[in-house]
């Protein structure tokens, strides 16, 4: 089935990314600066987020000062606000680390992607145009993964479907935060990225659906960024601007 072969070719993309920072250990180094930058930003935020998880549940739920279970209620609320945080933090710790780390991953992305001819730019030039990129990436994932959230609570479903359906939502849109650089050197706007990703989906899924679960690790999520930008930026080379496009 050409879905399914094209999903396990994502796959193999982020592969050849780790593939290409074990042969280049001193690019892989350079790539983990921000990301241990960008990882120390969400722990303190977490560690805040979990100390004030109880105060924040009691805040929202004023309407259940009456009632005799409010301990356990306003409990599994924290619980709730805590992996809501995480959740959002897995989701934006690609995005962040990009934009923290713009001129590292542009040197490291063009670095796997040489290409005669360029849209190069300053990365102080291309800065504010990234953050607003990003904000919009963001308000998409946002859009789809609040709804998927609170669908979350429904037994049965909340535990099978939406976790898959999560990790789809999410892996695309890493994938198009992951691509970016190598297409915008390319001279595609951010409509035209998204564009060509969704005309591509079960590539772009594979890949980024593999980089998400492995961002649910927060060490991992580390150690493998310099991976996944590598891999983005062989994914736009070999595939999505050298292969005819996905109908």
């Amino acid at each position: 089935m050409r879905a399914v072969r094209d999903f396990a070719s994502g796959v193999g993309f982020f592969m050849q990314g780790v593939g290409w920072v074990a042969r280049n250990g001193r690019w892989w180094l350079f790539g983990l600066i921000p990301a241990v930058i960008a990882f120390a930003v969400y722990v303190v935020a977490l560690i805040l987020l979990g100390r004030n998880a109880s105060a924040l549940a009691e805040f929202l739920t004023p309407f259940a000062d009456s009632w005799a279970w409010r301990e356990f209620f306003r409990t599994t609320v924290a619980i709730a606000i805590f992996l809501g945080g995480l959740a959002l933090a897995v989701l934006t710790f690609a995005a962040l680390t990009l934009t923290i780390g713009e001129p590292f991953y542009e040197k490291l992305s063009a670095k796997a992607d040489v290409l005669e001819q360029a849209d190069e730019q300053p990365w102080w030039r291309t800065l504010p145009r990234s953050i607003k990129d990003s904000l919009i990436t963001l308000a998409y994932v946002l859009l789809f993964t609040v709804p998927l959230f609170f669908l979350g609570f429904i037994p049965v479903f909340g535990q099978t479907v939406v976790p898959v359906l999560g990790a789809a939502v999410s892996g695309f849109f890493l994938t198009i935060e992951l691509t970016t650089l190598a297409l915008e050197r390319r001279g595609m706007a951010r409509k035209e990225r998204f564009a060509l990703l969704r005309r591509n989906k079960a590539v772009a899924l594979g890949f980024g659906v593999v980089v998400f679960l492995l961002f649910l690790v927060p060490l991992v999520a580390v150690i493998a960024m310099p991976a996944a930008v590598v891999g983005g930026a062989l994914l736009v080379r070999q595939r999505l601007t050298s292969a005819p496009e996905t109908p």
